[in-house]
Order: structure tokens, then sequence, then C-alpha cells
């Protein structure tokens, strides 16, 4: 159907909405209210009379549409938000209008379309600031609730705390256009343009100078001492009652000897070794032993008569 008040309007075959409108970014949407909600999202406001040959038509829903700019031969998918635009005009969001190379007032072709349901997508950040976000699929989830389709090549943008963020749709299953519109989808991400690994630089050991390797400076691990307190007498007195430590011992100090052949990765575990007993020299009589050769001896002398 041709209207000669918009001259740009394309036919509407059976079955299928195919038109043209020009296109227009959001911010020139009249009216009081603000919709700046559509610039979040993936969907295009349309004139009231789309939605009246949309109803005459057999179509499936959501409805779904291609938006095709053939001046430039670029192309991307959208929903639809509204019908409340003027006629012959449609706004779309401002990402949408620079993926399609249009510019105010450009006319866009738009037909119906069906498509598969998504199951996998796998999007790249246009920017290293992304990896900032503490949960990022959880951010984008949230911001892929306002969009009806994904495009493979489109460079969707979502707004983070007020903060615009681009996501390149690298790949999309089972099609390169896909519906994401009550799916249950796996979202993966490419590492973010621009990005470099941070470079790990190897910590050498520090040399041990002079005063660490001074055995001066060994710190002396005494350790417990018995009866080396003082006490107290029951008249107050103090007569007497001063400790008297014991002389230390040499082997009663231990001193922290560092392991000079100490390697990074290696774990060295350094346990006390008991002292073997020594062995008691006997004579050679003790061990010439022989049991029960000794001479007994008897209560009754022998000399005497009874």
């Amino acid at each position: 159907m041709c209207s000669s008040k918009f001259p740009h309007v394309g036919r509407v075959f059976q079955n299928r909405f195919s038109t043209q409108y020009r296109c227009y970014s959001v911010s020139m949407l009249a009216g009081p209210n603000d919709r700046s909600d559509v610039e979040k999202g993936g969907k295009i406001i349309m004139p009231p009379s789309a939605l009246d040959q949309l109803s005459r038509l057999n179509i499936t829903y959501p409805m779904l549409f291609k938006l095709t700019n053939k001046n430039s031969d670029r192309m991307t998918h959208c929903g639809v938000l509204e019908f409340v635009a003027d006629e012959g005009i449609c706004y779309l969001p401002h990402w949408m209008m620079q993926n399609l190379l249009l510019e105010e007032g450009g006319l866009v072709q738009v037909e119906s379309v069906n498509l598969m349901v998504a199951t996998y997508s796998k999007f790249q950040p246009q920017s290293p600031d992304f990896l900032d976000i503490t949960n990022p699929k959880a951010v984008l989830e949230n911001a892929l609730r306002n969009f009806a389709c994904l495009t493979t090549g489109d460079v969707i943008a979502i707004n983070y705390n007020e903060k615009i963020y681009e996501l390149r749709v690298m790949e999309t299953k089972p099609d390169k256009a896909v519906s994401i519109i009550e799916c249950d989808m796996n979202v993966d991400f490419d590492a973010p343009l621009g990005y470099k690994e941070p470079e790990r630089h190897m910590q050498r050991p520090e040399e041990p100078t002079e005063e660490e390797t001074d055995p001066s400076n060994y710190e002396m691990d005494i350790g417990f001492r018995a009866f080396t307190g003082s006490g107290n007498r029951l008249d107050g007195k103090k007569k007497g009652i001063e400790p008297s430590p014991a002389p230390l011992d040499p082997s009663d100090i231990k001193r922290g000897i560092p392991n000079y052949d100490f390697k990074i990765g290696r774990i060295t575990f350094i346990r006390n070794s008991r002292q073997q007993p020594r062995k008691i020299e006997t004579d050679d009589t003790a061990s010439n032993f022989i049991a029960f050769s000794g001479e007994g001896q008897s209560l009754r002398k022998k000399d005497r008569k009874p």
C-alpha cells in the first residue's frame, strides 16, 4: 500500500510487513516525558499506522523486525517498544543508528521477521573498563532484558552506574540473528579490546647484609628454665628471697642460622635428630658371663657330726 502523503512508505506484502521510514534518534522524540529508557535497550518506536497494518497480518509474536540501510548495506534486528511516533518516522537508539551508519532523517527499511530462540552468545567489551564491574554476567543479564534480539557483529550499549559500556556481539547460536525473549542462553566473554595481560616479574631474593650475617646479632632463645623465679616470705621480709639463677649452659642458647642454600619453590622440613644412647663398655668378664656357673654354700658344715 502506498500513501501520497508519505511517498517513502513501501509495500506491505501478505503475511509480511515491509516498509520504509525516516529514522531519528530518541533525543529527537517530542513530548514532555523523558524517553531515555529507549537508549538502554534494543527496541524502536514506530507510528500507529504500523500497528494497524501488523494487526491485519498473520504474523507471529513477539514482533521482531529487520532493519536495513540499503545505502551502506548494513542491517540489524530489533523489537518494538511503542507505536507513538509520527507517521512516516521511527525512533531508534543511538547505538543502533551507529551500527547502521544512519544519520538523522535517513531512510531505513523495516521488515517483519521470525528468529530462532538463542542458546549461546559471546560478547567482547570494547574497553578494559568493563573489567572493573564486580559481576559482569549479572549486569549484562539485567541489561539484556530491554533487548528483544541480538545480531552477530552489532555493538550494543548498556548503561551501568551512569556509565555507558559498549560490547560487540562476537557470536550467536543457533543463528547469526536470534531472539532472546524468554530464553535460556549461555553467555561468554572475550578479552576486552585493548586489554593486555599484566607482566609478571620474578622477585629475586635479597642478599643478606653484613649485619644480618653477624652471629653476634642473632637473637638468643633461652627457653624455659626451672626454679629461676623469686619467692615471698610469710613474715614480709625480703631477706634471702632474691633469685639465684643457675649459670647458663652454652648448649641452652639457640641461635637462628639462616639457610644459605634456600631456593624459591623448595620447602625444607628441619627435624631435631635424637641423640643415640651411648654404648657402655663392659669388661671381658661380663661379656663371658655363663648362667648357673657359680658355687653354692651349705648351711651345714661338713666337719660337724650330728
